[in-house]
């Protein structure tokens, strides 16, 4: 079986998907953080394409980089200054060769994330 990366952004704020949230991927090797591509979701709140297809898939350390606070200006949600969550970085592991689903729960005071299936 080969790996594969994929997400899913839901804007529970408002209940539904996040349509059009850019999320950057970087591979991390010691310390160096190694851009790999730009996505951004569709009106399901999940790419257009695999983050990291089975072609491209290799162990190791990865973030990907949710761009919670474009989304949220976006969307209309009243601004602040700072905004309380601006960039996201969710830094993980991948260490054996399956399906990693790592979604975002999103409002504009709090975010989660899980190991998805």
């Amino acid at each position: 079986m080969a790996g594969y990366l994929t997400t899913h952004v839901l804007d529970t704020a408002r209940g539904c998907p996040a349509r059009g949230l850019k999320i950057d991927l970087y591979r991390i090797d010691r310390e160096t953080r190694d851009f790999v591509k730009s996505l951004v979701t569709n009106d399901d709140g999940r790419t257009d394409e695999q983050i990291l297809p089975a072609a491209d898939f290799v162990l190791g350390t990865y973030e990907l980089v949710f761009h919670a606070g474009a989304y949220l200006d976006a969307i209309g949600t009243p601004p602040e200054e700072p905004r309380f969550l601006d960039v996201i970085p969710l830094r993980f592991g991948m260490s054996e060769a399956s399906h990693y689903h790592v979604p975002l729960l999103l409002s504009p005071f709090g975010y989660s994330t899980y190991r998805g299936s």
